[in-house]
């Protein structure tokens, strides 16, 4: 069983991070796309140039950019290697746990702030959430090859089993009464993220030891998911890695 890949960052990315990448179909074998022909070539993947009509067909649309790869399903890995990846890199953990997100583009750009901001890991639900997949892929700008994912059963219950190993548990609330400044990110926490809409369930709420939201001036007061993700997140980079 295949997954595809499409757009040129995904795919250069996933043959760049070693993931098992079965064939690569491209609209030209020369000029801007020598790059990932080549680097297919090198790794000794099958190449095959095919239409943007076929591109179209095979991505249903999508913003395919002329290339495309059939690739082994990304793997969900276990919470404990989401804390190992931590302490691998001797930083105090730093995850994001999503509350049944159904989006895939907002998964896709939360990997992708969770990649630049340098977090350890999303843990994502089973049950009534987004999975990984072509368009988190294509979202995530190829950032979804190398952000650890973790997929549980029970959020609630995994929130609590961090909570045992030391962990501090941070929900974004826009109705919190501390802010994102207010909260000390350098020790070990997991930020977690609402559902679109929704926000947070209430047993996720009552779960956290914080509940904190983003300042705003304007009349809107709340933001997309995955741009509350980034704002929150790029706070925990500031205080963690950048200048106070």
């Amino acid at each position: 069983m295949s997954d595809l890949v499409f757009g040129r960052n995904p795919v250069m990315e996933a043959l760049k991070s070693g993931r098992e990448v079965n064939k690569v179909l491209v609209a030209e074998l020369e000029g801007s796309f020598l790059p990932i022909v080549n680097l297919a070539k090198k790794r000794g993947i099958p190449i095959q140039q095919a239409s943007r009509r076929n591109l179209d067909e095979l991505t249903e649309r999508g913003k395919h950019q002329g290339v495309l790869a059939y690739v082994a399903p990304k793997s969900y890995l276990s919470v404990e290697a989401l804390l190992e990846e931590a302490e691998k890199k001797g930083d105090q953990p730093l995850l994001v746990a999503l509350d049944h997100l159904e989006d895939p583009h907002n998964l896709g750009a939360i990997l992708r702030v969770v990649d630049a901001m340098g977090a350890h890991g999303v843990i994502i639900t089973k049950a009534r959430s987004v999975s990984l997949s072509a368009t988190v892929g294509k979202t995530s700008a190829g950032a979804m090859e190398y952000v650890p994912v973790a997929r549980v059963s029970n959020l609630s219950q995994t929130l609590l089993q961090l909570k045992k190993q030391g962990l501090w548990i941070a929900g974004l609330e826009g109705a919190a009464q501390e802010s994102i400044y207010d909260l000390d990110w350098k020790m070990p926490l997991v930020l977690v993220v609402g559902a679109e809409g929704e926000g947070l369930s209430r047993l996720i709420r009552d779960n956290c030891d914080f509940l904190v939201h983003i300042p705003m001036k304007g009349q809107i007061n709340s933001l997309n998911a995955s741009v509350a993700a980034a704002v929150a997140l790029y706070e925990g980079a500031r205080q963690r890695w950048g200048r106070s």
